[in-house]
């Protein structure tokens, strides 16, 4: 098993109450790599609910697939609450997905001492709704730790979008 029980266990709620809601879910995730949607597919049955997810580690990636544009990621960084707040509005409108989450940061090591390691900026976009954007600071605690962070983050956020729609 890739992920740990309690991640499986979060996910797997998630994706029972997205399907008693009768919504799909879809991703775009930078820093996380595809964790959250590998985590969403670690879960069988999950196709009926997991629509699509977009890797888009790169500044490029993000423009090309996404549509963000690259004014804002010049102007902001690609990590930042404005590109995070495109990524899951573009998600939600290249997806058949109802609710989207995007995931956007520095998992270190390094970064800056204005984007330390462990700022991870997140959106969550829902159909009929205003997308809103979410940020945490995990701290330097490694690389793994962030990003297990951030999936458990992405997944609360996604059951949030859920509960919009039950």
């Amino acid at each position: 098993m890739i992920f740990n029980h309690s991640l499986i266990d979060q996910a797997e709620t998630l994706l029972d109450r997205a399907r008693t809601a009768g919504v799909m879910i879809a991703t775009a995730e930078s820093c996380t790599g595809g964790l959250v949607s590998g985590l969403l597919t670690e879960i069988p049955g999950s196709s009926d609910v997991v629509d699509r997810a977009f890797i888009t580690y790169s500044n490029e990636a993000k423009t090309e697939m996404l549509g963000v544009p690259a004014r804002i990621i010049e102007g902001h960084g690609a990590v930042s609450a404005e590109v995070a707040k495109i990524m899951a509005k573009e998600t939600l409108l290249r997806s058949n997905a109802d609710i989207t989450v995007s995931i956007t940061g520095v998992a270190g090591p390094g970064g800056s001492e204005r984007k330390p390691a462990g700022l991870v900026y997140f959106g969550l976009a829902c159909r009929d709704q205003a997308t809103r954007t979410h940020v945490q600071r995990f701290g330097d605690r490694g690389r793994d730790a962030v990003r297990l962070a951030s999936v458990a983050t992405a997944l609360d956020l996604l059951a949030e979008g859920v509960d919009l729609f039950s």
